[in-house]
């Protein structure tokens, strides 16, 4: 743990966490972040498998070195009766209990919010599923883009010929940030009320709330939003162009004003803000086709370079369409100082984005990605376990 850690918002907060994937581990990590200690619950043999989706960080995976810095990883089998020992030890001097298996496996062992509330009467029990736990669906098994395809959003996404899933796990993710916001609300409460409340999140509800526009564009217009790749589905004109160089610039009209300065000041065709077929913006979008030929040819003329020079000096917002190189070589992430150092096993540094969220006077924790088991026996020894029981413990194969 870091120097500054007792420092922290939730410097004091232990978080036990069964969890594997993305959408707990992201959860969970972003407490750690803000000071909270997250003891890590793994299986005793590989752990997370999370940590086996690739190995591209220098042998370690990409997911897991993102989602898994500062937290302590303890090795338990769950099945075995020492095992949920240890877990109900670990759960007695916690704050919040976080868990993502699979479904009815935590009822199963006992760690329900009901069970546990009995138990444990001040632990926040933290429940993130794929779609939620009562329902016809609650003991189907749910991953990211099998949500994406659920809750529609892959109709939405990719070009009018195909559809396609999003680049990242934007399902686990939604989980994850609601999740962490529901702990966030829940250890409020608990610190003003006094009253330890249960949080669940599914991945579905989650993303069934980020798709909120396009439904009730479907419901109250009668057919859904169209696929339209890098253009926007009911803004125009709004995507990305290619230049005279080769290079993609993507900018957005917003509102009558920026319209007319596309006009006179970019397209140099201030007759187009009186045409009839442009004079709104659902009539742009109604004769997107014939718009997007006008700001393809302007497009054509002009470098890139020139194309964005001219869109700011109209005060219209533009960006250059970037690869990830470009994205992680981005000016303001280097002006503002964005990147740290993180530790991972085997005793490698690799770069890290600080937290989006800059608290004044709080400085986040950026502490090393956990080996498999490595903080198990000093866990062990807190909990109060000999020598002799932690060794015993590791002959049986609890560890």
């Amino acid at each position: 743990m870091t120097e500054l850690a007792e420092e922290l918002p939730l410097s004091g907060i232990t978080v036990v966490s069964i969890e594997q994937a993305v959408a707990a581990p992201f959860a969970t990590r972003q407490l750690a972040d803000l000071g909270a200690r997250v003891i890590k619950v793994e299986r005793p043999e590989g752990g997370d498998f999370a940590r086996r989706y690739d190995t591209t960080v220098q042998g370690e995976s990409s997911y897991f070195v993102w989602l898994n810095r500062s937290k302590e990883s303890l090795t338990l089998d769950l099945k075995s009766d020492r095992g949920r020992d240890v877990l109900e030890r670990l759960l007695a001097g916690a704050d919040v209990f976080v868990q993502n298996l699979a479904p009815g496996a935590a009822a199963r062992m006992g760690l329900s919010a009901e069970a546990l509330a009995e138990r444990f009467p001040s632990l926040i029990p933290c429940s993130i599923s794929g779609y939620g736990s009562t329902g016809p669906w609650a003991d189907r098994k749910a991953y990211d883009l099998l949500v994406q395809c659920q809750t529609g959003l892959v109709s939405l996404t990719g070009s009018a010929q195909e559809p396609a899933r999003a680049g990242v796990s934007i399902a686990d993710i939604a989980a994850g940030m609601y999740a962490y916001s529901g702990i966030l609300t829940a250890l409020l409460t608990r610190a003003t009320r006094g009253v330890a409340r249960s949080v669940e999140v599914s991945l579905f509800e989650a993303l069934a709330e980020w798709m909120s526009q396009p439904a009730y564009y479907t419901s109250y217009g009668g057919t859904q939003p169209p696929r339209v790749g890098t253009q926007h589905a009911t803004i125009a004109p709004y995507g990305a162009y290619t230049a005279a160089d080769g290079k993609d610039v993507l900018f957005s009209v917003q509102n009558e004003r920026e319209w007319l300065a596309l006009c006179e000041q970019f397209l140099e065709r201030p007759d187009l803000v009186d045409d009839p077929r442009f004079a709104t913006g659902p009539d742009r979008v109604a004769h997107r086709d014939e718009l997007n030929a006008l700001v393809a040819e302007r497009f054509r003329s002009l470098g890139s370079r020139h194309v964005s020079q001219l869109l700011d000096a109209a005060g219209i917002a533009n960006a250059p369409v970037n690869d990830v190189k470009q994205f992680l070589a981005h000016p303001v992430l280097q002006a503002r100082d964005r990147w740290r150092g993180v530790q991972i096993p085997g005793g490698g540094v690799v770069t890290a984005l600080l937290p989006p969220v800059d608290i004044a006077g709080v400085t986040p924790r950026m502490d090393a990605v956990p080996a498999v088991g490595e903080h198990t026996e000093s866990i062990l020894a807190e909990l109060g376990y000999g020598a002799g029981e932690i060794d015993a413990l590791r002959t049986d194969h609890v560890m």
